[in-house]
């Protein structure tokens, strides 16, 4: 569907990509993954035509339609759910014509729009819209909001629902889950693998690449190498290459004994939580691909506490929540008992809006409670990362300048070698931020928090900036950090390495969540099976009568259709299994990848099919215990 051929392209005197060539096939979900600086996002705008390559050419059919993610931060005064609706232009046009020939009263026009929307398929266009704007985690009262009064990373989400309305034969998303929370990227997960056209994806979420992506096309020292498979495919593949080729032997040996520690150390507490076994489950994905991680130029650490008393913070009875200037108090949460105590690693869940910023501030002590007590140990020190941290940054500043602000007596040296640790080496920690990357903010950001040497770690959403390299050193990190750590974080790689017990914040509560990230995922998706009721409906549907039919009794569940339902998802996920098995070994790839990819479509048929078969399930087991 796309072919480069001899392809090259430059930004300024700087060139990014040279003698690429190859071809993408239709249908294939591909991962687009690089170091931050290797032309990711100017590949994308190669694809648009919005730049022209250096040398060679980019064969793309003039009838392909493609759809992609605005980059500009739209204020109008439109609707939100007619700002998604104007992403099928067709159908918007339709939609309008009808609602001018309804305003002055043109009957014929009138009938003429309703054939033209019966053609493009536009009553039920209201529904898809209304279907996407709830699977981003728009309220149903706010999609008559006008989009100008939404912030900025919500007007990041619509940019999205608009795109994902766009009728497409290829689908560019650029990085498509910042500002998503975890329930909503679980539900574009699921969107994306039913999306019927060619997907090129950017992310740095290791978990969202893994589930998504059929093939993944590496960018690096300004070569495109396309592999069979998702991003943990692509790492073991490129490791075997690096192995072969005796690179950092010496190095991968070293990463080695120390990723065998980092399992072994966690296989012993995973005998302890359940949810300690998402860990296991995540780290063993990591064997094999010590000489991509030894390759790896970012290691980062946080020193171990000064002090590091047992019970550090505890929040009793409290409510959660704000006071309103001139009204009554807000409250978020009620009656929250949660309590920090050294090595604790709890990963909060929950929806936006659900809460968990509210809960993670009045942990910090920036917002008071309502009612109850927070109880802080005297010795406490928090390291607090807040969506805001990036931005509160102060500009025009180095990074030498902000350790100087937070310990004026300190030496420019020893400022100079903490910097270096984080990848602010030489004359870049003396730099102007503003030349920083948003990844180098957010990185700096850290290491300020770092400082400190806290022993709680309170960290929300600290990977929004961050690519690959920088999340997975900072799994690292924290996974040895001695402290206690509260992590609110969409990246279920980062949150499933680091976490061990999993609290849920919903309804105006904080419970503990007796599962791991899978099993989250599962009760997501009963609970939206058990709220598809309130769907909304098509728009322009004909009333229809429909005659009352009397109650029927109710029906038990035959244990051998339920056996049989239990039956249908193991052996799905017996084949899944068996397959992923044999996309691991470098012997499927030896004819040039047509076994692998045949395999790849094969996994993602079976893994449609096992959605499908586990909501099923749960339908029968909800019906069991009504």
């Amino acid at each position: 569907m796309i072919s480069f051929r001899n392809f090259a392209l430059r930004r300024g005197e700087r060139l990014l990509l040279s003698d690429v060539d190859l071809t993408l096939q239709a249908g294939w979900r591909v991962g687009v993954v690089g170091r931050n600086g290797t032309g990711k996002s100017s590949l994308f705008a190669a694809v648009r035509n919005e730049i022209e390559a250096d040398r060679g050419d980019l064969d793309l059919s003039n009838r392909v339609r493609i759809a992609s993610i605005a980059q500009e931060m739209p204020s109008l005064p439109d609707a939100a759910i007619d700002f998604v609706l104007s992403g099928d232009v067709v159908v918007h046009a339709a939609l309008q014509a009808e609602a001018n020939a309804f305003a002055n009263e043109d009957w014929e026009a009138v009938a003429e729009a309703h054939h033209r929307l019966e053609e493009v398929g536009g009553y039920d266009a209201s529904a898809r819209a209304g279907k996407l704007l709830h699977g981003l985690g728009f309220p149903a009262e706010t999609h008559s909001r006008a989009v100008s009064t939404f912030s900025g990373g919500w007007r990041v989400r619509l940019n999205l629902a608009r795109a994902l309305m766009t009728p497409s034969d290829l689908l560019l998303l650029d990085e498509p889950t910042n500002h998503l929370d975890l329930d909503a990227v679980l539900w574009l997960e699921q969107w994306l693998l039913k999306y019927p056209g060619t997907l090129l994806l950017i992310s740095h979420d290791r978990e969202f690449l893994d589930n998504v992506c059929t093939h993944t096309l590496h960018l690096h020292g300004g070569k495109a190498k396309l592999y069979t498979g998702d991003y943990t495919a692509f790492e073991r593949q490129r490791s075997e290459q690096l192995r072969l080729q005796q690179i950092t032997h010496e190095k991968a040996q070293a990463e080695r004994a120390h990723l065998q520690s980092f399992i072994d150390r966690f296989k012993a507490s995973a005998a302890k939580a359940k949810q300690a076994q998402s860990r296991v489950k995540r780290l063993a994905k990591m064997t094999g691909t010590e000489a991509v991680r030894a390759e790896r130029e970012v290691r980062i650490d946080f020193p171990q506490p000064l002090k590091l008393p047992n019970s550090l913070l505890r929040l009793n009875h409290v409510d959660c929540g704000y006071h309103a200037a001139g009204a009554d108090a807000i409250t978020i949460l009620h009656d929250v008992n949660f309590g920090l105590e050294a090595g604790d690693r709890v990963g909060l869940l929950g929806i936006n809006g659900a809460g968990k910023s509210t809960l993670v501030k009045t942990l910090v002590g920036e917002l008071a409670p309502l009612a109850g007590e927070r109880n802080a140990h005297p010795d406490l020190r928090i390291g607090y990362f807040a969506q805001h941290t990036v931005e509160s940054l102060k500009a025009g500043t180095s990074a030498i300048d902000h350790l100087r602000d937070m310990a004026p007596n300190g030496s420019t040296q020893a400022f100079r070698d903490f910097l270096g640790k984080w990848n602010f080496a030489g004359e870049r920690a003396f730099e102007s931020i503003n030349g920083f990357s948003g990844g180098e903010r957010a990185r700096l950001a850290l290491a300020l928090i770092a400082w400190l040497q806290p022993n709680v770690l309170l960290l929300d959403e600290p990977t929004n900036h961050l690519d690959l390299e920088m999340r997975e050193a900072l799994a690292e990190a924290l996974s040895v950090f001695e402290g206690a750590i509260v992590m609110v974080s969409h990246d279920r790689h980062l949150i499933g390495l680091v976490c061990e017990t999993f609290w849920r914040v919903a309804d105006g509560r904080v419970e503990p969540f007796d599962g791991d990230l899978d099993e989250y995922a599962a009760w997501l998706r009963s609970r939206a099976g058990s709220e598809s009721g309130k769907a909304e409906k098509p728009a322009k549907a004909a009333p229809v009568a429909v005659p009352i039919a009397p109650p029927k009794p109710a029906v038990r569940i035959n244990p051998h259709k339920l056996a049989k339902a239990e039956a249908r998802v193991a052996d799905l996920e017996q084949r899944i299994a068996a397959i992923e098995a044999e996309l691991e070994s470098p012997a499927v790839y030896a004819d040039g990848g047509a076994r692998a990819a045949s395999l790849g479509k094969q996994v993602g048929e079976l893994r449609a099919s096992l959605e499908t078969a586990e909501l099923e399930l749960l339908a029968l087991y909800e019906a069991t215990a009504a």
